[in-house]
């Protein structure tokens, strides 16, 4: 270990779109909080980050405005990804005046040489000495425990909030990987059109992440479960409560679920024969928030006839696989996506 890495912070983030992890090396995770920026308008002043600023989703005044910047995985919008990623910096480094941070931020497999750039220069001008990049289902693969620097192939589906990315990694590489831009924020809204569509009922992007956590499914449940939901009718124009049942939400959650599943029919499909033989033994991994909807994994073991296994904690495997890899730089260099300055 050298005298430089005992004065510098090095930081390991997950650049959700729904949430972003950062994990201090030697710390572990410091900091889990959504990535929702509150800004004022005519300031372009930063009000709120995070856990504070998603309170304000949906509910803010026209000189407030709470904005996602990551969409589907990727910088949608520069300026306020930057300022997320400084504040986030800054509240896990404590010495500030010692060496800036080394990191390594994960980014989905499917990201093109610009976006990348984009990641890079954010988190550069955010603070960050050094960048590397590492594909999430690579990380997640790590954070699981899972020996990616075997011949054997490993199959992971990381179903995260703007993206779901399947992969098959052996020897410290993705093999083939597919990348969709379908997550938990399809899942919502497409909760909030069924809704709309079947019952005239309008309700936020809260309303329906609340209502996918508590009794969405993609299996039928042993016991099906309702909630009671507040929206805005909109024929009379009036706010209105009504029941709706997990069986509605599973209906309304078809789509991204099946496409999810789609996606993971097309990589097994295009897996070298070898490699199919390691997944028919180990089974397929999920990971990321998405693994946490009810019947997920009995879905996919139905769909596929492979042994499913869903990660422990399967928020925090990408961020705890980019904390393992700054652990042991060294070791797994091969892992970290190859893009230089040009």
């Amino acid at each position: 270990m050298g005298f430089l890495d005992l004065i510098s912070n090095d930081i390991g983030i997950d650049l959700g779109t729904a949430n972003t992890l950062v994990f201090v090396r030697g710390q572990g995770i410091k900091l889990n909080e959504p990535s929702v920026v509150a800004i004022e308008v005519a300031s372009k002043k930063i009000l709120a980050v995070g856990a504070e600023a998603k309170e304000m989703l949906g509910r803010t005044p026209g000189e407030i405005m709470s904005i996602r910047p990551l969409k589907d995985g990727v910088i949608a919008d520069f300026e306020i990804t930057e300022r997320l990623l400084s504040n986030f910096i800054r509240r896990v480094i404590r010495h500030r005046y010692l060496m800036k941070p080394r990191i390594v931020i994960s980014v989905p497999s499917g990201i093109t040489e610009v976006e990348k750039r984009a990641v890079r220069d954010s988190a550069e001008n955010a603070g960050a000495r050094e960048v590397f990049l590492i594909q999430e289902p690579m990380a997640a693969a790590i954070g699981v425990g899972l020996p990616v620097h075997l011949p054997s192939g490993i199959m992971v589906i990381d179903v995260g909030g703007g993206t779901s990315e399947i992969a098959v990694i052996a020897l410290n590489g993705i093999v083939n990987n597919i990348s969709i831009r379908i997550g938990g924020d399809e899942m919502d809204e497409a909760i909030m059109l069924y809704l709309k569509k079947n019952y005239n009922l309008l309700i936020g992007e809260r309303t329906a992440e609340e209502i996918k956590i508590k009794i969405g499914s993609a299996y039928p449940l042993d016991e099906e479960e309702s909630m009671e939901i507040k929206g805005r009718d909109l024929v009379a124009g009036i706010p209105k409560t009504m029941k709706i049942s997990s069986v509605q939400v599973r209906e309304a959650l078809s789509e991204p679920v099946d496409a999810i599943i789609e996606a993971v029919r097309q990589a097994l499909e295009e897996t070298p024969p070898e490699l199919a033989a390691d997944i028919l033994d180990k089974g397929i991994v999920v990971t990321g928030g998405g693994a946490l909807l009810k019947g997920m994994d009995r879905r996919l073991r139905e769909e596929t006839n492979l042994p499913i296994n869903v990660a422990e904690d399967p928020l925090t495997c990408v961020v705890r696989g980019t904390g393992k890899v700054l652990e042991d730089m060294n070791h797994f260099s091969k892992v970290l996506m190859k893009s230089k300055r040009d």
